[in-house]
């Protein structure tokens, strides 16, 4: 027993030692701070010393430690990285001030005075900060909001080096990577850009072609009907064929025509029927053109003499337009004007003719498209029937290159629709 009232009595005069160890310790970290405040007003030096006076265990908060610690955090919370760390300064200023109320006597005196004015301007600030908090989260938050639509924006963006206008029918075509394809004014992809390096449009009809200059394989699509469809093989049209040659605008009439090589006639193909059109009794107006006088003669072989010359009957083009070819090989001469009798020679007027429709004929001469009438002479340029779109898509090109489709206000793609980021952000906020 007696051993053990020792023993308690040791604890406690060790106890009682180091408190006052630990007092004497904390007092001289809060003479430290009050004193580089006076001679430096180095606040966040102070703060160390005072944060080192409070660790010390059993130390109890008093009257001038609260003062310290109110000044201090208050003092150097603006100097914190983040909106949350002065917050939770400010906090700290706030809740020594109302320790050190509770501790002092003298209402009077300048450090209550201090400490009254330093948690005013805690909670004023601390207001402050809370709604600057909720600011920064609200901003945050359509930060995220506005890369959520982004990011859906993108994935309606069609990825094209070009897309050009709608025709009246709501079709375009667009280009990528070197290749074209076909699509709707809602995004709606009608053919691939995969294959077609080269296009014709015109009076509603988009034709496609594998290669810019003498194709061997055609794409046909009639945006009216929406009809789409790969034309014959050429050498179905003529064996000895391995290109179209030049190819034509097509026409409001669905007439197409094309110079294959190694052939002594053009390709005139009925897009709207599907089918080759040739004369149908090609003699019989080899003889209507004989007896007046708009050819010399003619043979049953399909030859006719104008001027002296001999040409192979290449056919008709529609109003009264007839191309003539070498009758030693397929070499294209010229074109017969059966209206008045005059020749037009591939070598000083027009190299290739298109089909007549509308009273026109698309004129090619020395690369260039010219549009001409039954007599050969120059007119005014045709208009495209399909021009003028009147629908309500927008074409809207994105900085990245990539284009989207703006109907009523939303980007559309197919059947998925994004209303504007505005829209966007307000229908979230509700």
């Amino acid at each position: 027993m007696r051993k053990f009232l020792i023993t308690i009595i040791l604890i406690l005069t060790y106890s009682i030692v180091q408190a006052q160890s630990n007092r004497t310790l904390a007092n001289r970290s809060i003479a430290k701070a009050y004193k580089t405040i006076e001679n430096s007003i180095d606040y966040q030096k102070a703060l160390l010393y005072f944060e080192q006076a409070i660790q010390y265990k059993n130390v109890r908060l008093n009257r001038d430690m609260a003062a310290l610690g109110a000044s201090v955090y208050f003092e150097v919370h603006h100097k914190r990285a983040t909106l949350k760390e002065q917050l939770e300064f400010l906090e700290k200023a706030k809740y020594y001030s109302l320790k050190y109320f509770d501790l002092a006597n003298n209402k009077y005196s300048i450090m209550y005075k201090n400490n009254e004015e330093i948690l005013s301007l805690a909670l004023k600030n601390i207001e402050i900060l809370k709604k600057k908090i909720i600011k920064e989260k609200e901003l945050r938050r359509i930060d995220s909001l506005k890369t959520i639509w982004k990011n859906k924006s993108l994935t309606l963006a069609i990825k094209a080096d070009n897309l050009y206008n709608f025709n009246k029918n709501g079709i375009a075509v667009y280009e990528n990577n070197g290749f074209f394809g076909i699509i709707t004014d809602v995004g709606e992809v009608v053919l691939e850009a995969s294959e077609y390096k080269d296009f014709l449009s015109f009076d509603g009809f988009i034709i496609l072609k594998n290669e810019k200059v003498n194709p061997s394989k055609i794409y046909a699509y009639n945006s009216k009907n929406k009809i789409g469809f790969q034309l014959p093989k050429v050498s179905n049209f003529n064996p000895l064929s391995t290109h179209f040659g030049t190819v034509m605008l097509p026409r409001g009439n669905g007439r197409l025509v094309t110079y294959p090589n190694n052939a002594s006639m053009p390709l005139v193909y009925d897009l709207n029927a599907r089918k080759y059109v040739r004369v149908a009794n090609e003699i019989e107006l080899l003889r209507k053109l004989s007896k007046a006088d708009i050819i010399d003669r003619y043979n049953k072989k399909g030859k006719a003499k104008i001027h002296k010359v001999w040409y192979n009957f290449g056919g008709h083009l529609g109003g009264g337009m007839h191309p003539m070819y070498s009758e030693e090989n397929s070499m294209l001469k010229g074109f017969l004007c059966s209206i008045d009798g005059s020749f037009l020679k591939t070598n000083t007027d027009y190299q290739f003719l298109g089909i007549f429709y509308n009273d026109k004929f698309e004129a090619i001469k020395d690369g260039k498209t010219f549009w001409i009438n039954r007599n050969g002479r120059q007119v005014r340029k045709a208009v495209d029937i399909a021009d003028n779109y009147a629908g309500k898509s927008r074409i809207a090109k994105l900085e990245n290159g990539y284009y989207q489709i703006i109907r009523d206000g939303m980007i559309v793609l197919g059947e998925e629709k994004l209303e504007k980021m505005s829209v966007f952000l307000r229908n979230f906020s509700k």
